[in-house]
């Protein structure tokens, strides 16, 4: 038995394929884009432009001339409507005007206004320098004053007498060259003042906004400087007489104990860290000259042991758990980590002494994580009139506050309440 091969299908003729998505979102983003640039145009351009065409087409009904006079008229005229959004379409205008008087030796109102306004519209716009458009304007005006000379010397030309050789140069002739050039000047000399007087009141509106911004600033300056000025009066003198006493009391108190000793050497120091933190706010408050310069650095998860030893030196007890691979972050992550362990660990002494505290820091990829925890009796109940009796831990402190808006300002998250375990929690994730 034979086995045959079915025959090849006939191959279909090619079929157009029609345009991806992607090539008719682009086509109607561009039409969009247009009807956009063209609504926010102004409507005047537009309106002065259709209204001289239509009396340049009445004109033309009244006067008839030639084909190519109709034409320059008509482009004249029609060409003024893209004024506001292609100035350089003046240069049409103007070019048109001169073709239409220089083809019937007779300029129609129409084309007179729609030429000044051309000329107007390039100096206004600055389409080039004001001399080289009145140079441009004036070369033009000779040239169309020359077609009309060579017109005038035809013999036989209908009501003008044919012109001599020695009449061609008579100064009586280049009239239409000066008053041209002088239309032309005074039109684009008027565009160019209104266009200087707009700059000035713009340089002189941005003159006057950073004049009010300067004002601004330095009221704000003067005002870190008075608050500076405030804290330091209050707070640096009672906090380095602090350090000083309970450094003396060592010194002064012959028959102190160990524990005592060590208890004013921890006083003398805790003193002096916070005349540190309170030189640099005042830095910070004072103006870019009055900053002196930072004699410690800030304060980074590099010292998270010492704020720990610090917290079991005044009788407390806490443990650190560092999880994943310590990596060097951003100035900001390291500080703000730091700030919300050490503000949590001062709450922790301050509602729950006694408490052990455990410091939990966690790096993951992107994600540093900060968790504070204690076995102390965990948050205090809001009171009837919607208070926590002044303790962070219901959560209206102002610690808590200010632990939360550092983990905003990095983009992370903070959350408190009750432990897993009991006691209180203060968890805060920061991204990087």
């Amino acid at each position: 038995m034979s086995r045959t091969t079915p025959a090849a299908p006939a191959p279909r003729p090619p079929t157009a394929r029609a345009p991806s998505p992607r090539v008719r979102q682009r086509a109607r983003d561009r039409v969009r884009q247009r009807v956009r640039r063209w609504s926010a145009a102004p409507a005047y351009p537009w309106l002065t432009g259709a209204a001289l065409t239509l009396f340049a087409l009445g004109e033309l009904a009244v006067v008839p001339g030639s084909a190519i006079t109709s034409f320059g008229v008509l482009v004249c005229t029609a060409s003024l409507m893209w004024r506001g959004s292609r100035p350089a379409v003046g240069l049409l205008t103007v070019g048109a005007a001169l073709l239409s008087f220089a083809t019937d030796g007779n300029m129609a109102y129409a084309t007179v206004a729609g030429a000044l306004i051309g000329c107007y519209t390039l100096g206004r716009h600055r389409v080039q320098h004001p001399a080289l458009l009145v140079l441009g304007g004036a070369l033009a005006s000779l040239t169309v004053n020359l077609v009309h000379i060579d017109r005038w010397a035809r013999a036989g030309s209908p009501g003008l007498p044919a012109l001599q050789g020695s009449d061609r140069f008579s100064l009586g002739l280049y009239a239409e060259t000066m008053a041209l050039t002088v239309a032309i000047l005074g039109a684009v000399s008027m565009g160019d003042a209104v266009r200087a007087r707009e700059e000035t009141r713009h340089e002189r509106a941005a003159a006057q906004s950073r004049l009010l911004a300067m004002e601004r600033r330095q009221a704000a300056e003067a005002e870190r400087a008075a608050i500076a000025r405030e804290l330091h009066d209050m707070v640096a003198h009672s906090v380095s007489m602090i350090a000083v006493q309970a450094e003396s009391a060592t010194y002064t108190t012959p028959d102190l104990s160990p524990q005592a000793r060590d208890a004013f050497q921890q006083i003398a120091g805790t003193a002096r860290s916070s005349m540190t933190e309170l030189r640099r706010l005042l830095g910070v408050l004072r103006t870019e000259k009055a900053t002196a310069a930072l004699t410690a650095p800030q304060p980074s998860l590099a010292g998270i042991g010492e704020l720990l030893e610090q917290h079991r030196a005044v009788g407390e007890t806490a443990e650190l758990h560092i999880s994943g691979e310590a990596i060097p972050l951003p100035a900001s992550w390291e500080l703000s980590a730091y700030r919300i362990a050490q503000e949590a660990l001062t709450n922790a002494r301050r509602h729950a002494p006694g408490a052990h505290a455990v410091v939990e820091i966690g790096y993951r990829p992107g994600l540093l994580t900060v968790r504070v925890s204690d076995n102390g009796p965990g948050p205090v109940p809001a009171t009837a009139d919607g208070g926590n009796g002044g303790s962070d831990k219901g959560g209206h402190g102002h610690g808590l506050v200010g632990m939360g808006e550092r983990a905003a300002l990095l983009g992370g998250r903070f959350t408190t309440g009750r432990g897993p375990a009991g006691g209180f929690l203060v968890e805060a994730e920061l991204p990087w």
